[in-house]
């Protein structure tokens, strides 16, 4: 066979694994190798190649790279738990801040049982012992798993021909995804009692070897925890809970109960805005398929209820002069930085609107890059809210003319808090991710390969313009739904199969796909036309 790894090229025996073909590139890396791309598939170094390869290896200053290696640390603490805790009942909840939270259903987290574990977990490390992949039959995994009472991963039978567990030891479980080699992989972890669970803390991509500095979102945290609560009272906190809901009804109760908790929030929200009476300007930011247009619409609803009239103000229209924008690194033209809103003219215009005063409003011409006036003219009356949508909306910049007693800043994103199982949490990222290929091909035209080649360019606008403000809200809404996964699969599933192997978005789509094989489909009739589902799926009440 012939292997090609960073432009060379090698000859190999067939049946050989990635690691002794390329054992001097992995050992002369400058940062440790944890996995690579085979054939634009994410592989463990122990997958044994049959056919010609061209291999790309992954650190963890990669996206992949990490997500091996925090998968790895989870596995590692776990298994550390196992040993000294067998009877705790852990639960792996979701990501903050390079850290996940983690929680102890069934006895309380102290200072000496984190001293403890994370004392287990150096000593596995130290051993560097073999993480194994084991394939069994679906047949032979339900029996294993009708023995094994403590294993809280809950494989779903009849989404593989076969299924796949790691095993370390005598410990084993399943977790979704490639597995590090060895336990030695893990070399930067530290594991802390936080609120009333704990917190493992990881590296950042871009400085592999320290610990990440964690900064801690309140709010975001609230948001997250009280959805994780709701999620637990309604018995749906994991996909096999889910999938035994659907199977019941096709979903009716879930979806009923996940608009009406939608529906709530949203009341709540409206009612708040209300009962301040100095509130005139009411502003939006969240990232991207948070479902920002959809929620508006419905806050404008629920305000009108409460005696008020919504008035928009598109920040789109504030763009500077094409010649006044500024530039990136590489001289390209940088629209979506702060700078490139003409601020100064927009808080005049929001000035004088809360005076009282006729404004003539602009058009942004996009071809040209000026502003034009059309005779487009706003006015508010005495019972007129202004309503603003934008990536900048929490930055204090955008508005710092508007007094703040005036203004009310809502953070929106799809804050995932269902899991697959008690072990394998579902990324927020990869549920953006999946609601805009669906979105991106039934509104725009673009195909899954489109849309997940620019993300990571939605991603870092997003961690440096919207992320760093999300704690300046005074609301969160979590525009997540209990159900939506298992209406998206038909949708995305399709889409993400068309992306072969000859692409290296081919790894993104295989994880996706694989992903949502564990939901069970919904049918869409029983979804109403004002849920914000909708704004992707299409069939929406409102012009999204």
């Amino acid at each position: 066979m012939k292997i090609t790894c960073n432009n060379e090229v090698y000859e190999a025996n067939e049946n050989v694994r990635i690691r002794d073909i390329l054992n001097k590139e992995i050992e002369n890396s400058e940062n440790p190798i944890i996995t690579c791309i085979c054939n634009n598939k994410v592989r463990s170094l122990n997958y044994i190649i049959k056919e010609d390869s061209t291999i790309k290896l992954e650190d963890y200053t990669t996206t992949e790279g990490k997500r091996v290696y925090v998968r790895g640390a989870l596995y590692v603490m776990a298994m550390a738990f196992n040993a000294i805790y067998p009877e705790a009942m852990l639960t792996i909840n979701y990501q903050l801040s390079n850290s996940m939270f983690c929680e102890i259903d069934n006895m309380e987290v102290t200072n000496e049982m984190i001293s403890n574990v994370k004392d287990k977990m150096k000593e596995i490390i130290d051993k560097n012992i073999e993480i194994r992949k084991i394939t069994m039959t679906e047949e032979e995994a339900e029996e294993f798993y009708k023995k094994e009472k403590n294993l809280r991963g809950i494989i779903q039978f009849g989404r593989e021909n076969n299924v796949s567990l790691y095993y370390c030891e005598d410990y084993y479980n399943y977790f979704f995804g490639v597995m590090p080699i060895s336990t030695g992989a893990i070399k930067v972890f530290d594991l802390v009692k936080y609120k009333n669970g704990f917190l493992l803390k990881y590296p950042s991509r871009s400085n592999p070897n320290e610990l990440a500095t964690f900064v801690e979102n309140k709010k975001l945290l609230s948001t997250l925890s009280e959805y994780d609560e709701i999620y637990k009272i309604l018995k749906v906190n994991t996909a096999y809970r889910l999938n035994k809901q659907v199977e019941k009804d096709k979903g009716k109760e879930t979806i009923i109960l996940s608009e009406g908790l939608h529906e709530k929030k949203i009341a709540d929200i409206a009612d708040t805005i209300v009962k301040n009476k100095n509130t005139r300007v009411v502003l939006i930011a969240g990232p991207s398929s948070s479902g920002k247009t959809t929620f508006a619409n419905r806050l404008g609803i629920q305000l009108k209820l409460n005696g008020k009239r919504p008035v928009t103000l598109s920040v789109d229209n504030y763009f500077v002069e094409r010649e006044n924008n500024p530039k990136d690194e590489l001289g390209n033209y940088d629209f979506e930085c702060i700078e490139a809103l003409d601020i100064e003219l927009l808080n005049n215009h929001i000035l004088r609107l809360l005076s009282g005063e006729e404004v003539e409003i602009p058009t942004f011409n996009f071809q040209i890059g000026h502003k034009e006036y059309k005779g487009n003219t706003l006015k508010l009356g005495e019972n007129d809210i202004l309503v603003m949508e934008g990536i900048h909306c929490l930055n204090n910049k955008l508005t710092a003319s508007i007094p703040n007693n005036q203004k009310f800043k809502i953070y929106i994103s799809d804050l995932t808090v269902l899991n697959l199982d008690y072990y394998n949490c579902i990324s927020t990222t990869d549920t953006r991710l999946i609601r805009r290929i669906v979105r991106d091909h039934q509104f725009r035209g673009y195909s899954a390969l489109q849309t997940i080649k620019i993300w990571y360019l939605v991603n870092r606008g997003e961690k440096k313009y919207i992320f760093p403000y999300q704690e300046e809200a005074d609301v969160m809404f979590n525009s997540s739904l209990i159900y939506e996964l298992s209406v998206l699969k038909d949708y995305a599933i399709p889409l993400l199969k068309e992306i072969d192997e000859s692409n290296p978005e081919c790894a993104e789509a295989t994880r996706l796909c694989n992903l949502l094989q564990y939901f069970d489909s919904i049918p869409t009739e029983y979804i109403p036309k004002t849920s914000l589902i909708r704004e992707f799926i299409g069939g929406s009440a409102f012009n999204v």
